[in-house]
């Protein structure tokens, strides 16, 4: 099947300019330290993941809202180049939303959002491109828009038999009945201990945690785990941990993104989702290799010598 007979990935969720201050070391609170290096690049979840299906050469939508500001030229304009379907990113008055992002030289980083237009992705905007949503082959979603919208989108998918993909992130609490609708969620090791609840169960095992979470419903759980790689789990019994590539990190920034967006591409791509997690972690370690969110992203040849290079060593 050809590029443009596939059935399309749609991305419903956040569109940010990234301010990026690299710093030797993420301040403690009410500290200040000197950053070495400032730059800008398309973030956002949403738009991270969408392009990232893109760079991969699969065919994405982008369901999202920019602001009239200068940032909103910026990222749509680099939707646009990356190969992301833009048309129904919307433009709303006011700002654009922004993501403050500080990169230790370990890698690591710190970031705060400020929603700006983001905040303006209401439910009606799944209906005015239902159209749109009902021609795909699986739907990404992230919590950096309204939590009304994700619970609408995820009702509107559950009735449509389209497989959705949750990246609950940032952590915060979510109706039952959206657990119960996903196919998929993703949860990184913050997020995880947040689903998971007391202490107790935040010091559980993997096995535990994963029982947690499929007792609220959910019927695939992806734990990425950072330098640990991943743990699947599907409720037919599958439990798989794969190790994570060996690379050298630089940033860290939209790691999680790019598994997020090379997971639903292998899926579309019939990969079963053990092989899709796996292609999806050396997507991932490709990301930490190099700067910013969108820019880090890479390409199908670039994800598939990697698997070559290192995918064995992941079984």
């Amino acid at each position: 099947m050809t590029k443009h007979h596939r059935k399309p990935i749609v991305v419903v969720g956040s569109i940010n300019a990234d301010l990026v201050a690299r710093v030797e070391r993420i301040p403690r609170s009410g500290e200040t330290v000197l950053g070495s290096d400032f730059q800008i690049h398309p973030g956002g979840k949403g738009a991270n993941q969408a392009v990232a299906v893109a760079r991969l050469d699969y065919p994405v939508f982008m369901i999202g809202k920019l602001g009239s500001d200068a940032f909103g030229h910026l990222l749509r304009t680099s939707l646009d180049a990356a190969g992301v379907n833009t048309i129904a990113v919307g433009t709303v008055d006011g700002s654009s939303g922004v993501a403050l992002i500080e990169v230790s030289s370990q890698g690591e980083n710190s970031i705060v959002v400020a929603p700006g237009a983001n905040s303006q992705l209401l439910p009606e905007d799944i209906d005015t491109n239902m159209k749109i949503l009902c021609s795909a082959g699986l739907v990404l979603v992230q919590l950096e828009i309204p939590l009304e919208t994700v619970a609408y989108l995820t009702t509107v998918c559950a009735r449509e038999g389209i497989p959705v993909i949750l990246d609950p992130a940032p952590a915060q609490r979510l109706p039952p009945e959206v657990f119960r609708e996903v196919t998929w969620i993703t949860p990184n090791e913050t997020e995880t201990d947040f689903y998971c609840g007391s202490i107790g169960a935040r010091n559980a095992n993997l096995q535990a945690k994963r029982s947690i979470l499929s007792d609220l419903g959910i019927r695939g759980i992806v734990f990425k785990r950072g330098i640990h790689g991943v743990y699947l789990s599907v409720r037919d019994g599958v439990d798989v941990s794969i190790s994570a590539f060996p690379v050298p990190a630089i940033d860290t920034t939209a790691a999680g993104d790019a598994f997020n967006g090379a997971f639903a591409t292998g899926l579309m791509l019939g990969k079963d989702p053990v092989e899709s997690a796996r292609f999806a972690s050396a997507a991932a370690a490709i990301s930490v290799t190099r700067p910013g969110a969108q820019p880090s992203m890479p390409s199908l040849r670039e994800t598939e010598a990697m698997l070559a290079d290192f995918g064995a060593e992941q079984s």
